[in-house]
This record gives structure tokens, C-alpha cells and sequence, in this order.
């Protein structure tokens, strides 16, 4: 039997919907546990060049007590440029910091340097993140057991609406806790450690993935609801034309007798595969409802 014009469209919205919902995850993973949320640099001094160090990340001496306090006030006193840029990147789970004049960086926990005060907010932010990647899971599973569901259209409603629920959710947990990390990096960033304190910083790719997950997730849930919302509309649109249809063919005495036929008409493909939203071809498969 050829597939009905509505029936393609509504197999293109789930394909769609499934396709958002399972980039959005990918997405937040790659972001959760990225550590390029924000990044920056912070001045520091140049530190004095020893045994083979070389180039401009260190301070050249020649004196003997170039490493006391006097003589690297007097440097700085010079008005040559004797500060660098160290970089660093900062994620949820930790920070790390380039080593001046070696490879390599060197890496603490973003944990222990948020302010006493927010570390509340911030293990918040973690657990809102851990149940939007785990409810953008649940609706991807969701939406993939509908594509592949074979035992009833209705159950296949009652599913679509289920994993509409769970994705909006999973986006409103998603805005939630990505606000709630940029709360507590600007309170770190202000209070944080001296040590740490950025100069100049901004937002890196890892956020921006974030919000990206979040704009998929809301895709994803916009055109689930869609689907379902049209898919009703188009049931009580053939029950309209149903009724109408029946009522001038068999003459129902009864005005109730086309409600009937509607019943006995759902509950005949309540367990089909098949579509049933689409046009009725010909009425010659209800002869049997003329008894009501």
C-alpha cells in the first residue's frame, strides 16, 4: 500500500525531531566534559631566565642578587615590558594554566577556586546539567522506540507526547544550568583566588556548544508537539468528515449513531500499523456500522 502524503510528513517530523534531540546530546556531552567554557589570560611577571632558558618569556640579568626583591622592583621600575600573558581555559570540572618558558599545562579543579559562598550555586549548575544530558537521553530513546513502533498509531501518540514533555524539560534544566555557571565563573572571575583572577577573559567554544545544545533541544521539542498537535487535529478533522459522510449515506435516525460509527471506527485500528489519518478512500469497509 503507498504511504499517504500526511503519513510521509509525520514519519519526516519524527526523523527531524529524533535528529535534533540526539545532536543536542551530543552536543551537551561534548560541552559537560570540555574545559573550554571561558577563556583568557592573566598577567603575570616574567620570571628571570636560568641555565638555558631563552626568548622573551623570562628576564635577562646579569647581576649576581637579580633574583632579590630590590633588583626585580628596579627592573619593573625600567618601563620595559617585563609581564607576559599567561593563558588559561576554564570547564565545570577544572581550570588549567600554561608553564612560562616549559610545555605542557598545569591543571586544578575549578571547584576549589569558586568562592565559599557559590560552591552551593555551582554544584547546582552540575546536577541541572547531569539531568539535562540524562532527560535529552530518555526523549532520544523516546523518539527513536516511536519511529520503530509497529503495534499501534494510538500508542504511538501517547509516546510522541510523553517525549515532548521530557525534552521541554530537559531544555528549560539546560538554560537553567548554563545561566547558573556563568553566574558562579563572573562571582569566581570578581572573588576568586589572586592567583587566578583573570585580566581579560571570554566565553570559548565549549559554551558556546552549550547553548547550541539547548537551541537543538528546543528545536527538537517544538517539532515533536508540532507532530503531535497536527496529528490530532487531522484525527478530528476525518471524524467531522466521518460523521458527515455517514450520516447522509445510512440516514442516522439517531443523532448519536455517527459518534458510534467514529468508536467503532478507531477502536478498528487501535492495533494496526497502518495509517488511518489519512483520506478515507471509500466507505464500502464501514457497511458493517449501518446496524447501529
Amino acid at each position: 500500500m503507498p504511504v499517504s502524503v500526511p503519513a510521509a510528513d509525520r514519519r519526516q517530523r519524527a526523523l527531524a525531531a529524533f535528529s535534533l534531540s540526539f545532536l543536542s546530546l551530543a552536543l551537551s556531552v561534548t560541552a559537560f566534559s570540555s574545559s573550554y567554557w571561558c577563556e583568557g589570560a592573566r598577567k603575570v611577571a616574567k620570571p628571570f631566565c636560568t641555565g638555558q632558558s631563552k626568548g622573551h618569556h623570562c628576564i635577562h640579568s646579569s647581576s649576581p642578587n637579580a633574583s632579590n626583591s630590590n633588583a626585580v622592583q628596579y627592573i619593573w621600575e625600567t618601563g620595559d615590558d617585563k609581564f607576559i600573558d599567561r593563558k588559561f581555559h576554564a570547564g565545570i570540572w577544572y581550570s588549567c594554566e600554561e608553564i612560562i618558558n616549559e610545555e605542557g599545562e598545569k591543571c586544578r579543579s575549578f571547584i576549589s577556586l569558586t568562592p565559599a559562598s557559590d560552591r552551593g550555586v555551582f554544584w547546582l549548575s552540575i546536577v541541572a546539567e547531569f539531568l539535562y544530558i540524562i532527560l535529552l537521553l530518555t526523549g532520544a530513546i523516546l523518539m527513536s522506540v516511536e519511529m520503530c513502533y509497529c503495534s499501534g498509531v494510538i500508542d504511538g501518540l501517547k509516546i510522541n507526547a510523553f517525549s515532548a514533555v521530557v525534552t521541554v524539560l530537559a531544555g528549560l534544566l539546560g538554560m537553567v544550568a548554563h545561566m547558573m555557571y556563568t553566574t558562579v565563573f563572573q562571582m569566581t572571575v570578581n572573588l576568586g583566588p589572586e592567583d587566578w583572577r583573570p585580566h581579560t577573559w571570554d566565553y570559548g567554544w565549549s559554551y558556546c556548544l552549550a547553548w547550541a545544545s539547548f537551541a537543538c533541544c528546543m528545536a527538537a521539542a517544538v517539532t515533536t508537539i508540532n507532530k503531535y498537535t497536527k496529528t490530532i487535529l487531522e484525527f478530528k478533522h476525518k471524524r467531522k468528515t466521518l460523521a458527515r459522510s455517514l450520516k447522509i449515506k445510512y440516514k442516522f435516525s439517531d443523532h448519536t449513531g455517527p459518534e458510534k460509527a467514529w468508536n467503532v471506527y478507531v477502536n478498528s485500528f487501535h492495533n494496526s500499523t497502518e495509517d488511518h489519518a489519512h483520506p478515507i478512500k471509500g466507505l464500502h469497509q464501514l457497511t458493517t456500522v449501518s446496524v447501529l
